[in-house]
């Protein structure tokens, strides 16, 4: 970072930390005293649309990566595009295993980070349902290497139960990063797995 940019106020973009997803598992036994959510098995991954062979040889990677265990009983990952044009790549493990899911997310980013895709990442999520059949997500911002939940009111209007919302970030303010910006806490309406 040059003078220019710091006369100009430009600062330099926080480097991704993939490894902030490992700290998940134990958020979501913090999550699930304190609130009563549950992880629900499912998690996704979301980037920018991008197309071309090199794409198409990280997307078969990615499928022969996380698909290994389907002959053992394991659920195939899921490709989806959503209505904005944004791909998105839903993962599925037990509920029960928190870790297993977050190590397939965190590979799915990896190998389109070192695919040279990293600067298409937008985000991951792990999804949470309470015994009231409430959805919440904790959302991962690649570009900022940071965590807020996503909180979306029960019966498909697009509503945020922000109260919800920010009881989570108080309860996880120690095991996670969470993004202090409340103004980057974008919803992901319509997000696989949520």
């Amino acid at each position: 970072m040059g003078l220019l940019d710091t006369i100009l106020g430009r600062s330099k973009p926080v480097r991704p930390d993939l490894d902030q997803l490992f700290a998940v598992p134990s958020a979501a036994l913090t999550l699930r005293a304190a609130t009563g959510f549950a992880p629900t098995g499912l998690g996704s991954v979301c980037f920018a649309g991008v197309e071309g062979s090199a794409f198409a040889r990280v997307r078969q990677d990615v499928h022969e990566l996380l698909d290994a265990d389907t002959g053992r009983g394991g659920i195939p990952v899921e490709f989806s595009r959503d209505a904005y044009g944004y791909t998105w790549l839903l993962a599925r493990q037990p509920p029960e295993d928190a870790a297993a899911l977050v190590n397939d997310l965190h590979a799915v980013n990896t190998l389109l980070q070192d695919g040279g895709f990293g600067p298409q990442l937008l985000c991951s999520l792990v999804a949470f349902r309470d015994g009231e059949g409430r959805s919440l997500a904790l959302v991962y911002l690649y570009k900022r290497g940071t965590f807020y939940p996503f909180a979306p009111v029960p019966g498909g209007a697009e509503k945020r139960d922000n109260q919800l919302e920010l009881q989570v970030r108080a309860a996880l303010g120690d095991d996670l990063r969470v993004e202090r910006d409340l103004s980057r806490w974008f919803p992901v309406w319509g997000a696989p797995g949520l």
